[in-house]
């Protein structure tokens, strides 16, 4: 009887056990969960970070997390690795339409004259420099209200990417072409198809690392208006009650949040009002 063939034995797998113990760690870390339908995701993106650690697959790379006591000096690069970070200008249009229409006008009337303005989970940059833009334009307008923007985010990498501003052209096509004008400028070299943020409007926007996480969010004095879209997703209900408590807990009386077209606040016990679609106002 002729011998079976041997099948080749892949180590670049996470065991159920390592899938686990990363998914709890990234849970109590991040809030982010990972249910078993991620597991090929997170193997293709930790991937990296067996290779940058000089390993040979995820097995030892694991091995070398949990049982040989490198977890939270491997923390930052992890958390980094698994949490997405999809983004665009002008996302989510009809809340800058808002903003311009009804909330811009009436912060003016009541006579704010210069608003603070938090752009949470920010990503690579596009939402507050899009709100920038938007705020740029209306004082200019208007003669007024001058603003601060403070943006902050999880992932280190991408809030280095954020501070350069740079970016690829095609990725403010959504920005009308007044504003692309106004507030962008092409690479001299015209093999570099890139555009970079005016240093005026990089400068209206403060970066900072922060996760929504923690107990408290330490941003000052209370904002008129937070964005927090399309990060609510990722946590359970009971983590998005606590993130958008601290989140109104960070506005003022009548500041504004607004969350992601897809996110619903709906049943949870929060000082918060609906003034609009995902928009809410500080009760």
């Amino acid at each position: 009887m002729r011998n079976a063939a041997r099948v080749p034995i892949n180590d670049d797998v996470l065991s159920r056990r390592d899938f686990d113990r990363l998914s709890a760690y990234i849970y109590d870390k991040a809030g982010i969960r990972l249910p078993p339908a991620k597991l090929t995701m997170i193997e293709g993106r930790l991937r990296r970070r067996v290779r940058a650690n000089g390993m040979s697959s995820l097995r030892d790379y694991c091995a070398w997390l949990f049982e040989g006591d490198h977890l939270e000096i491997e923390s930052e690069h992890l958390i980094n690795a698994v949490t997405t970070n999809k983004t665009d200008f002008f996302r989510e249009p009809k809340h800058f339409d808002y903003m311009v229409e009804t909330a811009l006008p009436r912060l003016r009337s009541e006579g704010k004259s210069r608003l603070r303005v938090w752009s949470a989970a920010c990503s690579t940059g596009a939402e507050p420099y899009t709100l920038a833009m938007v705020l740029d334009a209306f004082a200019r307008d208007q003669r007024g209200p001058d603003y601060a923007i403070l943006a902050t985010d999880l992932d280190s990498e991408v809030l280095r990417t954020a501070r350069r501003g740079v970016y690829p052209a095609s990725m403010l096509d959504p920005v009308p072409a007044s504003m692309r004008a106004r507030y962008s400028l092409r690479a001299t070299d015209p093999k570099r198809s890139e555009v970079r943020i005016v240093p005026e409007l990089r400068a209206s926007v403060g970066f900072a690392q922060m996760n929504l996480m923690d107990e408290r969010y330490p941003v000052g004095d209370p904002m008129d208006i937070i964005f927090c879209r399309n990060v609510l997703i990722y946590f359970d209900k009971p983590t998005q009650e606590k993130v958008v408590r601290r989140l109104a807990d960070c506005l003022r009386p009548g500041g504004l949040l607004f969350l992601g077209h897809s996110e619903s606040i709906t049943g949870f016990d929060l000082p918060l009002t609906t003034v609009a679609n995902t928009v809410f106002a500080r009760t």
